[in-house]
């Protein structure tokens, strides 16, 4: 039989869609000649003049695609900054309906949907018939893990052109990276040609394969009947391994050094198992399960680690992989929801599974797994927490940041740690909680029965939100209107106990508005008595119970409940405040035991500036994982340079909002003693308040507006010994700013506002600050400066409350200056952009009425860029002078290590100079704090 005839014969087997598609791989070019068919079924009552098309491989094709802006809002570079040859687009030669061309056009909002106008009307009930001719020109597996890999091989998934889905509005949207290509079932047929030393792996059935010895060419012809999912794998050495189980054939890369190929057999029978007990038959022969897929939506925590730090067995490790990826696959293959609009579901189910499996087979798993036992750790709060608990408390930390979203959020507006970890720990931990709500049914069984009542049907999430409430007697509306729908807390405590002759009256206050439950466990001698569930709590509900011998009440006993504070959910029917929480003393960081009023401790060694060397102390501190609103430290150190006790302490308390533009109010103090100079200290006092802004309909857009107010109060301390003077008497400013903010890595810009009143001065300056990666790879920097004393009392003969051209004296101690008293040496090159931003140290570098600057750097080649500063410098009693200087900028890493190189200025050519190496100027930051930042910015 021809290639021609063994496609006609699959597309002729039953099923309203089909695709047929021929290909042709040409591996030196990087390209796929394919023609195809696509026969698609109108089931709705709609008539259509025009259909859409999805053809995700084209969302390479340039710079602006809504791909190419995905990376950028992550933080990534690597699609800007690639070449041309290394980003993949479609070449379409042609459309065609029964031999008549049809017009076509991509989207200009989405370059990777196409529009087809058709020649005649597609009425209810008909199908649509059209040939495609097109080349795909393949981008480097680099950006996504598809494409083509460093050795040449091919990671082919939504490669070819697929119909959209049309269920009374077109379902179409852009790629971005999340693996969320929505489209109708179909039967599929394709016909691959290959060198003959590749070799396909698909989770498609294998028809036949045949093979041009004089040509050292193969065609591999595969079919698959109502499938979604077409991920085919073309390369020279597969190191995929079939495993036949009793229910399905496992096809997988995913390996775990050191764990015998028989062991790895037992474990992949025993998922096999687990998955058609729990979720039904799968449709298909075949689960190709790959290592990109894994990689690409990995169990974060602990099993991350490399092998030789990692905590867990090889076994345990080699399992979950297996499972989480096998749970992904499986579930979206027969669970037709649109994966960008309804993910939750699919996402929940998932981990909600995944708890249950760990549940069954290694109920005594620990967060910490063999860790869990070691000395010293033992003593961790967190090494008696179970493996599932890591799920809660990935999904709380987003909460406690005040950055969570609902679960019913569109993917593509999740932010990074949300659409990753967050929301689907969220949806898993919810199902559980479902799940232990609806005593009267078993939520895995209802699930199976609605997995194998819906299997390869298109359905929605109200499909399942139907199916639930036909099954229970309970009320669930709460999961899905407060739940899934809001980001409404879950916050609940026992507010008051009132004990008389024959019964305890007990009140629960719900401090959120919500309806979700609330289970309620009555204790004797920390044993369970009784559990309760309370529902409808609105505000305050009181419960009268009969007395017993019960001596203490806890909400949530069991951690099952997803609650945000956990902190207040204990009550002693008798006993003061310390009775309830007794005070609790741990060293290190933990994470928070609500059994306890929990204090830290941590031994602290750390280098802040060449005067006091390295400080040796402890802090004190409540601090625990999760972020918790009220937040205090004390921190004693002893400098091993000045040989004196410095040290800061500080508390603070932070308001999240919710569901408004103003999400954060954030007030406190601080203080602190430390030098500032040889055998010089200053004391710092810093009370301050700031109000933060965002957007809330979109956290994706990453402009943040500031407004803080603070007072700084500076006193100093000079000894026999210390190598400088002061000129001004100890002082203090009321600072108020305002800063807008959008941390862009293409497009960054920043605008600040700053007014300083003090006793003998005041002065205001503005601050603009502008950044761009332009699509030729070169990136412009732009910053501009101006500031003005409205009033300037201070002494005639210092600058210390001047503005700095080049080096500003920090006299509020917020820049982390290793030497800031350093006149001459090494330190004294350290710079810190700000005020005139200037890198040259020139005659006039201070103004005591105004000043404006400009700085400008561009790209030369990669990181070596030029620079150049100019401005204008006004003192009192003399005009006005005109500044520049202009040099070589090495940024390393922007921010964080950056070196200047000063070649021309006002002196002159001061490359020329002696004494040339003590111009260089370097930015260098060594706060973990600060170096954390470039982690955070990519996930929250």
């Amino acid at each position: 039989m021809t290639i021609l005839g063994l496609c006609f014969f699959c597309s002729t087997l039953s099923g309203q869609n089909k695709i047929d598609v021929n290909a042709i791989v040409d591996i030196e070019t990087k390209t796929i000649s394919i023609t195809q068919t696509i026969v698609y079924k109108n089931e709705t009552e709609d008539t259509l003049e025009d259909i859409y098309l999805n053809d995700w491989n084209n969302s390479y094709s340039n710079k602006s695609t809504p791909l190419a802006k995905r990376f950028e809002e992550e933080f990534s570079t690597k699609f800007h900054l690639a070449k041309s040859e290394q980003r993949g687009f479609t070449l379409i030669t042609s459309i065609e309906d029964d031999g008549d061309r049809l017009d076509f056009n991509y989207l200009k909002l989405h370059p990777d949907v196409i529009k087809v106008s058709l020649n005649q009307s597609l009425k209810p009930g008909e199908s649509y018939n059209l040939k495609l001719s097109y080349i795909l020109v393949l981008p480097d597996a680099t950006f996504t893990g598809y494409g083509i890999t460093k050795n040449k091989d091919f990671e082919l998934k939504h490669w070819y052109i697929t119909p959209t889905v049309y269920d009374g509005k077109w379902q179409y949207y852009s790629n971005k990276n999340l693996n969320d290509l929505f489209v109708p079932k179909t039967d599929i047929t394709i016909a691959l040609e290959h060198p003959i030393n590749y070799r396909t792996t698909s989770e498609l059935d294998l028809v036949n394969m045949i093979t041009d010895k004089e040509k050292r060419r193969q065609t591999t012809i595969l079919y698959g009947k109502d499938r979604i999912d077409t991920y085919l794998s073309l390369e020279k050495f597969p190191l995929y391994r079939i495993v036949q189980t009793d229910d399905l054939i496992f096809i997988s890369n995913i390996n775990e050094k050191g764990l015998p190929s028989v062991d790895k057999a037992i474990l992949t029978d025993r998922i096999g198992k687990f998955l058609t007990e729990n979720l039904g038959k799968y449709p298909h022969k075949r689960l190709l399960v790959s290592e990109i897929d894994y990689s690409k939506d990995p169990l974060y925590g602990l099993n991350q680690l490399p092998d030789f730090l990692s905590p867990f067995p090889d076994q345990f490790q080699y399992e979950l992989k297996l499972l989480k990826t096998s749970l992904k696959k499986y579930i979206n293959n027969i669970l037709l929801l649109n994966p960008r609009k309804e993910h939750w579901l699919s996402e929940g189910l998932q981990v909600y599974f995944l708890m249950k499996y760990v549940e069954t087979y290694y109920p005594d798993m620990k967060l910490l797994g063999k860790l869990a036992n070691f000395w010293g750790i033992r003593a961790f709060h967190a090494s008696d927490l179970d493996f599932n608990f890591q799920y809660f408390l990935y999904s709380m930390e987003i909460a406690r940041k005040n950055r969570d979203q609902p679960l019913s959020t569109s993917k593509d507006s999740l932010i990074k740690f949300n659409s990753n970890i967050a929301s689907k720990y969220k949806a898993g931990v919810g199902l559980n909680y479902l799940d232990d709500f609806t005593e009267d049914i078993q939520l895995t069984e209802i699930i199976k029965e609605f997995l194998e009542s819906y299997k390869l049907k298109t359905v929605y999430i109200k499909d399942f939100e139907s199916f639930l409430n036909s099954k229970t007697s309970k009320d669930v509306d709460w999961f899905f209107n407060d739940y899934v729908e809001t980001r409404k807390k879950i916050d609940f405590k026992i507010s008051d106990i009132e004990t008389t002759n024959d019964s305890i009256k007990l009140t629960i206050k719900n401090k959120r508005d919500n309806s979700m439950p609330i289970s309620l466990f009555k204790m004797s001698n920390d044993s369970v008595m009784e559990k309760l569930w309370v529902e409808n709590i609105n505000g305050l509900k009181t419960l009268s119970l009969p007395k017993d011998n019960t001596d203490k009440f806890v909400l949530d006993y069991g951690n099952v409940v997803p609650e945000f504070n956990q902190r207040d959910n204990y009550r002693s029917v008798n006993g003061s405040f310390l009775n309830n929480k007794p005070l609790q003393f741990r060293l290190f960081k933990d994470i928070e035991d609500p059994n306890y009023n929990q204090i830290f401790f941590m031994p602290l060694a750390e280098f802040k500036n060449i005067y006091d060397g390295l400080t040796l102390g402890a802090k004190v501190y409540n601090k625990t994982i999760l972020r918790k609103r009220l937040n205090y430290r004390f921190s004693p150190q002893y400098a091993t340079k000045s040989k004196s006790l410095t040290g800061t302490t500080s508390i603070f308390y932070t308001h999240n909002i919710e569901n408004k533009n103003l999400f954060d109010v954030t007030y406190g103090i601080t203080a602190g003693y430390q030098s500032f100079a040889e055998d010089a200290f200053f004391t710092r006092i810093r009370p301050s308040v700031s109000f933060s802004f965002r957007n809330d309909d979109d956290f994706r857009a990453d402009q943040v507006d500031n407004i803080s107010a603070r007072y700084v109060s500076i006193n100093r301390d000079i000894g026999e010994n210390a190598t400088v003077e002061i000129d001004e008497p100890d002082y203090g400013v009321f600072n108020l700013r305002y800063t807008h903010f959008n941390p862009g890595i293409i497009n960054y810009s920043r605008f600040n506002t700053d007014l300083q009143i003090a006793d003998n001065f005041s002065k205001l300056s503005l601050n603009y600050e502008f950044r761009k990666l332009t699509k030729s790879n070169r990136n412009i920097n732009l910053r501009l400066f101006a500031g003005i004393f409205l009033d300037n009392d201070t002494n005639p003969d210092s600058n210390f409350f001047s503005f700095a051209l080049d080096r500003p004296t920090d006299y509020l101690f917020d820049l982390n200056y290793l030497g800031r008293s350093e006149a001459a040496g090494l330190f004294s090159q350290q710079i810190i952009i700000a005020e005139g931003g200037f890198k040259s140290m020139l005659e006039t570098p201070f103004a005591n009425q105004w000043m404006t600057t400009a700085n400008f750097s561009t790209s030369i080649w990669r990181y070596i860029q030029a620079y150049g500063d100019l401005g204008l410098v006004k003192n009192k009693f003399s005009s006005a002078k005109f500044v520049y200087d202009s040099g070589i900028r090495l940024n390393l890493v922007e921010d964080y290590f950056e070196l200047y190189f000063p070649l021309y200025s006002n002196l002159g050519w001061e490359i020329a100079q002696p004494d040339y190496d003590q111009r260089i100027r370097f930015i260098i930051t060594v706060d973990p704090q600060v170096l954390l930042g470039l982690f955070r910015r990519k996930w929250y």
